[in-house]
């Protein structure tokens, strides 16, 4: 049967009104003669809430109980949403990511999918149910509860897409698609109505809060449309889409202020190994410093010997093939400069450049390099 999967973020079920409202819109979807997967995260702040009472218990907490403790945020909110959707007359049922049949790796809090077995969602949908999947979980091939680190939800809702053959994958949040800069930092900036999936990645590992990189990395490799939308407002979206046409400027610019850099020093395996193994993600490597994302990093990195981490911030630009494009790159150090920019390092690859600025001037170097487009 016909169906797609729609995937709200914290924000779009906050409180009881909002999944009341949520409930409302997955029932006028479901009665345009669609199947539907609702995929939910934690209702508002409940996985920071969480995270900081392990914090408060333990300062460096065991990743494994933290996957157990997280977890349960997602699964609050599925239930109350298929009973919202019940009480509207709405048939649905709630399953949790392993219910889901999301199999994993068995790294903790940051865990990658491995497979997926639909075929308990496949009933529920011919059935004529709605099914509602706890988000940013599954269960690893050890059979021990794992969550799928930053923007885990959007990650389950696609690869449920791609597993289901759903027509796409909805992510709805309580922004109108992506747009070419954070409009909080940019007066200019302008909504996307599609993005290439290559660029869309790219904006992704750059920071882009919208966009979240493993989910928009499975929808390239597994051919799923994403469309980006409003949960509650009006608006059309982007569509994220390997059919974009490709553009050779900057389409978007972002910026990336929770990453550290890392000196790789005489033993840079064994600092690449404790940098992995405390949640950290290799963005690059400048020299023999390598830039690490530590969203994931819940307690920290613990490096070995005398390495320290010191943090930075990245401005990204991200376009078909930008990274080859010298002339842009040049172009963005001269706006830099006009706009009294340090930039303390630079390069690109495949579809971004980037610019390494003082943390400070972040907002600075965003609209210097956004004015290019």
């Amino acid at each position: 049967m016909r169906c797609v999967v729609q995937k709200y973020g914290g924000s779009s079920v906050a409180d009881l009104d909002r999944i009341r409202a949520v409930a409302a819109r997955v029932a006028r979807t479901r009665g345009d003669g669609v199947g539907v997967v609702a995929v939910v995260s934690a209702m508002g702040n409940t996985t920071n809430e969480l995270l900081a009472l392990a914090h408060a218990l333990a300062p460096r907490p065991d990743r494994r109980e933290l996957d157990m403790l997280v977890s349960v945020g997602e699964r609050i909110t599925m239930a109350l949403l298929a009973m919202a959707l019940r009480d509207l007359g709405v048939p649905a049922v709630s399953l949790t990511g392993s219910q889901s049949g999301i199999i994993t790796d068995e790294r903790h809090a940051d865990a990658r999918v491995v497979e997926v077995r639909p075929q308990r969602l496949r009933d529920v949908l011919e059935r004529g149910e709605v099914a509602i999947v706890a988000g940013f979980q599954g269960v690893s091939r050890t059979r021990e509860v794992t969550t799928l680190g930053r923007g885990g939800s959007d990650t389950t809702a696609v690869v449920l897409a791609a597993a289901l053959g759903a027509e796409h994958a909805e992510i709805c949040s309580d922004v109108d698609g992506v747009w070419s800069a954070d409009p909080r930092l940019v007066a200019t900036a302008v909504k996307l109505d599609t993005l290439g999936l290559d660029a869309a990645l790219a904006l992704a590992r750059g920071g882009a809060k919208v966009l979240f990189e493993d989910a928009v990395r499975y929808a390239r490799d597994h051919g799923v449309a994403i469309q980006a939308s409003t949960t509650f407002g009006p608006g059309s979206g982007t569509l994220l889409t390997t059919d974009a046409a490709p553009v050779d400027r900057p389409v978007a610019v972002t910026s990336d202020d929770q990453l550290v850099a890392v000196p790789l020093g005489p033993d840079a395996a064994a600092v690449v190994a404790a940098v992995m193994a405390g949640g950290g993600r290799v963005r690059r490597r400048v020299g023999d410093v390598v830039h690490v994302d530590v969203r994931n990093a819940h307690g920290g990195l613990t490096l070995p010997g005398s390495a320290v981490a010191s943090p930075i911030a990245v401005v990204t630009a991200a376009g078909s093939g930008l990274g080859e494009r010298a002339d842009v790159g040049l172009a963005g150090e001269g706006a830099l400069a006009d706009a009294a920019v340090p930039v303390l390092a630079s390069g690109g690859s495949g579809d971004q450049l980037w610019w390494q600025v003082p943390p400070d001037r972040v907002a600075d170097a965003v609209r210097a390099i956004h004015a290019l487009r």
